[in-house]
């Protein structure tokens, strides 16, 4: 094992556009020792530069954030924005959320009724929301947030982005973990009314899983006995959902250590839209 394997470590984040103390960026730090990840701590982030300090304070990682890091290619073609990643995201970083939502409100009037977004290649198998969204969840406002403090932060987006190459950004999904656990059934909700004892059981059923090893990405969590009480009792699923950020992470790092350059992502994968870690 190398000093850089010894030394890298893994981080899942939960992220929100708009971080606040009743809802923070929610960071799991890990690592990866053989097929198990070990969860060493949960961190909260009530502003966007705390979050940025503290990515920078950390010298080697690899991570998974749950928030787009591209746009659909045929949004981009149509509104005739850039077509490499770079310069789209910096295009696309540099509006305001009311002048994204006004351009991508008027892409989806301009289409037929059940085709109004577009999607990238990705969002298929991973059955994830079109990261032109800007309402229910309001991903386009995360990518818009998230992507631009990547950028600041100077780490590598595998396979879209050179940076420093010991700080490796990947885009995470918890919800395709999730889904391969529980189906149709779900585990969260920012609703305080809506954090039933079904959902809290949902948690566990999700948390059994990655402890047992029992799961898509063959990986076993460890964790202690106060970090799985706080996962199964944050009904809101933000620090469950960094944690299975960090286990993805766990397994794009394992695809790394055993030579794939791209951390498991698959080759010829659109470089303007990025792809879904463990997709």
């Amino acid at each position: 094992m190398t000093a850089l394997q010894e030394t890298t470590r893994l981080l899942g984040c939960d992220f929100t556009s708009r971080p606040t103390r009743k809802k923070p960026i929610v960071l799991a730090l890990g690592c990866l020792v053989g097929d198990v990840v070990s969860l060493q701590s949960l961190e909260r982030f009530e502003t966007d530069n705390s979050f940025l300090i503290a990515l920078d304070a950390i010298p080697s990682w690899v991570g998974g954030f749950d928030l787009p890091f591209g746009l659909p290619r045929e949004l981009v073609h149509t509104l005739g924005w850039p077509e490499d990643w770079l310069s789209c995201m910096l295009h696309f970083c540099a509006l305001s959320r009311e002048d994204i939502r006004l351009q991508f409100k008027a892409f989806c009037d301009a289409r037929p009724a059940g085709q109004k977004f577009a999607h990238r290649q990705t969002d298929v198998p991973a059955q994830s929301s079109p990261s032109m969204k800007w309402v229910n969840p309001p991903v386009a406002y995360m990518m818009h947030a998230g992507v631009s403090l990547l950028l600041k932060a100077r780490v590598t987006l595998a396979g879209l982005h050179p940076g420093d190459p010991s700080r490796v950004a990947l885009e995470a999904y918890p919800g395709f973990f999730a889904k391969s656990i529980l189906g149709g059934k779900s585990y969260k909700s920012d609703d305080v009314k809506k954090q039933t004892p079904e959902r809290l059981i949902a948690r566990k059923d999700i948390l059994h899983a990655l402890e047992l090893g029992n799961n898509p990405l063959n990986l076993r969590l460890k964790l202690s006995h106060a970090l799985r009480e706080a996962l199964i009792e944050d009904g809101s699923g933000d620090a469950l959902d960094a944690v299975i950020c960090c286990v993805q992470a766990g397994w794009a790092q394992k695809q790394h250590l055993n030579g794939h350059a791209l951390y498991g992502l698959p080759k010829g994968f659109d470089p303007l839209e990025g792809w879904i870690v463990s997709v």
